[in-house]
């Protein structure tokens, strides 16, 4: 097939690449320079949205936040503006985490142009999309979900069709409820752990083995040990995908305490300059807080 994507990110480029391997003609557009990775490969790169909508049959967007699919899709030189008269018609597949009630109101501006939409947003972070190992949680009509489900499993391995258009945002955000409130968790364990003289290093393995075990404390818990913080997701994204949390939460009037806990840990972060660190990095906040840092026997 021939395939549009857009935004070729820490997770795009290697989503794209997969594409690119399983045969597919590949049309991308980015707004930062193309990465080394796409740049030496046959992708086709275009001067924007609506060039790479012109020449695909589906087209993926990967980008950071809800304005920024806003932009990709109905901006100038966006999606939408290349839409009018296009046969067969094309499917649109926002892979970004963005907020639910956008996407419903995207989806339904798009199919009033002649196309499909679905929502996909993603898990299981840069290591995730360079293994093709992602979980992707969908929304958008069966038949539709069908068509690219083949292009999905180039990606991903967990890949659900949890409902209509803006399901598949909503499941995204209750992932990142999830993974926030355990990455706080992992990081009072192995910062109590540490501040009361125990090797975090050996608590860790010995909590790998019981009820406490969690993917998160396997690989997260190791980033906190071993102080390393490069981002596979940034704090600032996950920043993000909390305040869509909480903005849902308001409007269904609903209580999230620890969600709302956790966001503050991190904005504790990124009030001092580590928006940009992996959100492992979270457990800073609670070493500034209690004047001690998660250390190796």
């Amino acid at each position: 097939m021939k395939i549009g994507f857009i935004g070729l990110g820490i997770m795009g480029a290697p989503m794209a690449l997969h594409l690119l391997n399983a045969g597919h003609q590949l049309f991308v557009s980015t707004r930062s320079r193309l990465p080394e990775s796409i740049a030496a490969s046959a992708a086709q790169a275009c001067a924007n949205a609506a060039e790479v909508t012109r020449q695909a049959e589906v087209i993926f967007i990967m980008v950071p936040d809800t304005p920024d699919v806003e932009a990709v899709l109905f901006g100038p030189d966006g999606i939408a503006s290349a839409l009018t008269g296009q046969s067969p018609r094309k499917v649109i597949v926002d892979m970004s985490s963005i907020s639910p009630m956008a996407t419903k109101a995207f989806a339904l501006k798009i199919n009033a142009l002649g196309a499909d939409y679905v929502d996909a947003p993603v898990s299981g972070g840069e290591v995730g999309a360079k293994a093709g190992s992602l979980t992707i949680m969908c929304g958008g009509d069966a038949a539709v979900f069908e068509k690219v489900r083949p292009l999905l499993e180039k990606m991903g391995k967990n890949i659900t069709l949890v409902g209509g258009n803006g399901d598949g945002q909503t499941t995204k955000v209750a992932n990142q409820i999830i993974v926030a409130l355990n990455i706080a968790a992992v990081s009072e364990a192995l910062l109590f752990a540490s501040k009361a003289g125990a090797d975090p290093v050996k608590v860790r393995q010995a909590l790998m083995g019981g009820f406490a075990a969690s993917r998160i404390l396997e690989v997260h818990g190791e980033r906190m040990i071993k102080r390393t913080f490069a981002p596979g997701f940034r704090i600032k994204l996950h920043q993000k995908d909390l305040g869509l949390a909480l903005q849902g939460a308001s409007e269904l009037g609903l209580a999230l305490p620890q969600t709302a806990g956790a966001a503050q840990l991190m904005q504790v972060c990124a009030a001092n300059g580590m928006a940009e660190l992996d959100h492992s990095a979270l457990v800073k906040a609670l070493e500034l807080m209690g004047q001690h840092e998660v250390a190796q026997g």
